[in-house]
C-alpha cells in the first residue's frame, strides 16, 4: 500500500512540474495593469537580458493592502523549467511592493502600486527565456499574474508579411513570413533545438507556436509558411479618448456626472459587410492619461465608459464581448454586451481610467472559441504589428534561451 502511494505521489509531482502554466486573470477591484519594459508601452514585455522591467496596477479597494510579487522561470511550452530560482535571479523575489501612492482628487479612491525590476531585492534577471510574475497578498492568495519574456539577441531574424497565397484567404488574411541566421551559435538539428512563436499585436492568446524551418541555406533557417503561418487580418480598433472629462471627447457622446463620471460613447456598427478604411490605432493598447493634471497614475480619474452596437446578426448562442489590451484581452462578464430591447443595441458598461483606449467587438461561443473578425471583417490591408520570437535548447540544455527577436508591421505588406 504505501508503495502505490509513493508512486501516485511522484506521477502526480512530475505531472504537476510539466503542467502548463496560464495567465490569472485579476480581480474586478484591481485595474489598469500596465506592464512594460522600460517605456515600451507594449502590455506584453520582450525585453533584452539586463533591461528594466515595469509593473504598475491601480486597487480600487484603496485599502493600502499589503502584496507580494514572485517570479518563475518556464520552458518554451511554459511548463516550469529545471532551473533553481539562484541560478535565474540574482537577489530575491516573493518579496512586498514598496511603492504606493493614493489617489489624489478623484472621485474614485484607489491606491497604485508601482514595482520595478531590478530593484533592492531582485537585482538582476540572470537567464533569458519565459517569466511569469505572480502578484499576491500576505495570505498567499493569488491575487492574477503576467507573462514576460527576456532576449538574448544572438541571431538575426527577418520578418516579411505576404499576402495568402491561398485565393481563398488573398483578401482576409497576413501571412508571417521569417528567416533565422544562426551564424556563430553552431545549432545542431535545428528541427529538434529551435521552437518559434509567432505574435500579433502583442497577444499571446492568439499566437501561432513552434514552425519548423523549412529548409537552410548556410546558417539561415527559412520559414515560408503560408496558411500555418497565416493570421486573420481583422480590421482596424475603435477608440475613445477621455483624457478631458469636461467635454465629449474623440469618441464620447455625452458626459454625465453621478457617483463618478458616466461617459456615453457614440453607437458602432458592423464592418464585416463594409470596405476597409484606414483608421490609424494603436493596435488595441491604451495609454493612461489626464490633460490638466501633473500625476495621471493618481490623478486621472475612473469613469463609466457606455458602449452600444447595433447587430442584427443571428448571434446562433455566441456572445459579442468588448476586446482589446485594456484587460490583457480577457473575455469575462464585464466585457459581455447586451441586448436592450428598447434601444434595440447590444450595450455594455465597464470601468475605464481616464486615457486613450482601443476597443473592438467579437463574437464568442460556447465552447470558447473566438471570432475576431465576425462583426469587424478581416482584411488584408489592415494594419497590424508581428513579433517573431526564437527559442533555443542547446544539447544537453536544461532550459530553453531565446536567442532573438524580430518584428515587422503589415503596412509593408507585399505579395507573395
Amino acid at each position: 500500500m504505501k508503495s502505490f502511494f509513493a508512486i501516485f505521489l511522484v506521477l502526480f509531482l512530475s505531472n504537476s512540474l510539466l503542467a502548463q502554466v496560464y495567465e490569472q486573470p485579476a480581480p474586478e477591484n484591481i485595474q489598469t495593469i500596465n506592464f512594460n519594459g522600460g517605456t515600451e508601452q507594449s502590455q506584453l514585455p520582450m525585453i533584452r537580458l539586463g533591461a528594466p522591467l515595469k509593473l504598475s496596477f491601480d486597487d480600487l479597494n484603496a485599502d493600502e493592502e499589503d502584496y507580494y510579487y514572485k517570479l518563475s522561470h518556464h520552458n518554451f511550452d511554459w511548463t516550469l523549467s529545471d532551473l533553481s530560482k539562484g541560478e535565474y535571479l540574482d537577489g530575491f523575489d516573493e518579496m512586498r511592493i514598496r511603492i504606493y501612492e493614493n489617489s489624489l482628487n478623484t472621485l474614485q479612491l484607489f491606491a497604485h502600486y508601482t514595482l520595478t525590476i531590478p530593484n533592492r531585492d531582485t537585482r538582476r534577471i540572470k537567464k533569458s527565456g519565459n517569466y511569469l510574475i505572480t502578484i499576491y497578498k500576505d495570505t498567499g492568495e493569488l491575487i492574477f499574474s503576467r507573462k514576460f519574456m527576456v532576449i538574448e539577441q544572438k541571431a538575426g531574424i527577418k520578418v516579411d508579411i505576404k499576402r495568402s497565397r491561398n485565393f481563398e484567404f488573398i483578401e482576409t488574411k497576413q501571412v508571417v513570413q521569417f528567416s533565422i541566421n544562426t551564424s556563430g551559435l553552431n545549432v545542431a538539428n535545428p528541427k529538434q533545438t529551435i521552437n518559434t512563436v509567432l505574435i500579433k499585436n502583442n497577444n499571446l492568446k492568439t499566437a501561432i507556436l513552434n514552425l519548423k524551418p523549412q529548409y537552410t541555406i548556410g546558417a539561415e533557417l527559412i520559414y515560408r509558411y503560408d496558411q500555418e503561418s497565416a493570421f486573420w487580418g481583422g480590421n482596424e480598433y475603435f477608440n475613445f479618448d477621455n483624457s478631458e472629462l469636461r467635454g465629449a471627447n474623440s469618441g464620447v457622446r455625452r458626459v454625465e456626472i453621478k457617483n463618478i463620471y458616466h461617459s456615453y460613447l457614440f453607437t458602432n456598427g458592423p464592418r464585416f459587410d463594409r470596405p476597409y478604411t484606414y483608421n490609424p490605432d494603436i493596435n488595441g493598447n491604451f495609454v493612461v492619461r489626464n490633460l490638466n493634471v501633473l500625476n495621471p497614475n493618481i490623478e486621472a480619474e475612473y469613469v463609466w465608459i457606455h458602449f452600444s452596437l447595433q447587430y442584427y446578426e443571428d448571434l446562433e448562442g455566441k456572445e459579442i464581448h468588448l476586446y482589446g489590451n485594456f484587460n490583457n484581452f480577457n473575455l469575462d462578464e464585464t466585457t459581455r454586451m447586451r441586448y436592450n430591447s428598447e434601444s434595440r443595441t447590444f450595450e455594455g458598461v465597464r470601468k475605464f481610467k481616464q486615457g486613450f483606449y482601443n476597443y473592438k467587438y467579437v463574437l464568442l461561443d460556447a465552447d470558447g472559441n473566438l471570432d475576431e473578425g465576425a462583426i469587424g471583417g478581416n482584411f488584408w490591408q489592415t494594419e497590424n504589428e508581428y513579433t517573431v520570437l526564437v527559442y533555443y535548447r542547446e544539447l544537453g540544455g536544461r532550459y530553453d534561451k531565446i536567442i532573438g527577436y524580430g518584428k515587422s508591421n503589415s503596412e509593408v505588406i507585399t505579395n507573395n
